[in-house]
């Protein structure tokens, strides 16, 4: 396994990927060599501790991907809260993580197509859009609302006074400001969304708990700095599913060719099937009136991104 970007979100992926015990070697990869040699250092130390599960750990180069299973990259910065709690957009990354990726995507491409690559780099749809089409990398796809859709189970199971275990349900589109619940889908242990005020008297409503979700990200944003711990944990379950071909279903972002109307010019969220060839199916799930028209507005906010972009395809 490589890991492309060891800052603060690269960091704790490298830490997810140590704890899951299930690659026998990870590369960390970075601009400034000295931050991934002292991370992959740093894990080395650690593994005389019982309980390591025996990784090799290593700082490297480009190189190195020729022959990893799986890369994930979370190269470029991140927004920087002013203070002031407010929820800047991660659009406002587009120029400078476009340049950002595009060297990752040049140096990465000059030696190998063939990993499967997991892009957590903001904005996210756009960068994994850049990655697929400008450099016609075949396995790439990102993290996407998988992390969205955590936060969701998470906030309906508070309300509803039950393990989010027992809750099913998923956000579509944009990683970002205009992503969407699914509520026409959402169950808790099979009971629908629009049966919970009979069985829990709880009330969903699909704009507040829209909101509720997206303003969650900035909870931790503005308190902390920045959000790591829930993405390194998505990108690295997306990682085992490839690594074991598990063919497992998580929403997470890849170009569309044939879903909902969109044919090769556009990339978000929706259901996936994850396997070792990556994304190997994806599904137009039937959607109501509500969300279809939240489906329109997340497509065409991540189109203007990707013009912004400048994304050649």
């Amino acid at each position: 396994m490589v890991i492309i970007g060891v800052g603060h979100v690269g960091s704790q992926v490298l830490t997810e990927a140590v704890r899951a015990g299930i690659f026998s070697e990870i590369v960390t990869i970075d601009k400034k060599e000295g931050t991934a040699y002292g991370e992959a250092l740093d894990h080395h130390q650690a593994s005389a501790l019982p309980g390591d599960p025996g990784v090799t750990l290593r700082s490297g180069d480009y190189d190195d991907c020729k022959d990893a299973d799986v890369i994930i990259c979370a190269a470029g910065p991140s927004i920087i809260p002013d203070g002031s709690g407010s929820q800047p957009d991660r659009t406002s990354l587009t120029g400078i993580n476009a340049k950002e990726i595009r060297q990752v995507m040049t140096d990465l491409t000059s030696v190998t197509r063939d990993p499967a690559l997991i892009f957590i780099t903001n904005p996210l749809d756009t960068m994994v859009f850049l990655a697929q089409n400008e450099f016609d990398y075949p396995r790439a796809f990102g993290t996407g609302t998988m992390l969205d859709s955590s936060r969701l189970r998470r906030i309906v199971a508070d309300r509803l006074g039950i393990s989010p275990a027992t809750v099913s349900g998923y956000m579509m589109g944009e990683h970002g400001t205009t992503a969407f619940p699914v509520l026409s889908r959402l169950t808790a242990c099979g009971i629908r969304a629009d049966e919970f005020k009979e069985h829990f008297g709880v009330e969903l409503d699909p704009e507040e708990i829209r909101q509720s979700v997206v303003s969650a990200a900035y909870d931790v944003f503005n308190a902390k700095g920045w959000t790591n711990a829930a993405v390194a944990r998505s990108a690295v379950l997306l990682g085992r599913a490839v690594l074991f071909d598990e063919q497992a279903m998580w929403p997470v972002c890849s170009t569309l060719h044939g879903e909902y109307g969109f044919d090769g010019d556009v990339a978000f969220s929706l259901p996936s099937i994850i396997g070792a060839d990556g994304v190997e199916k994806r599904f137009a799930v039937s959607l109501n009136e509500w969300e279809q028209e939240q489906l329109a507005a997340t497509a065409a906010d991540i189109q203007q991104t990707i013009k912004d972009a400048e994304v050649r395809y």
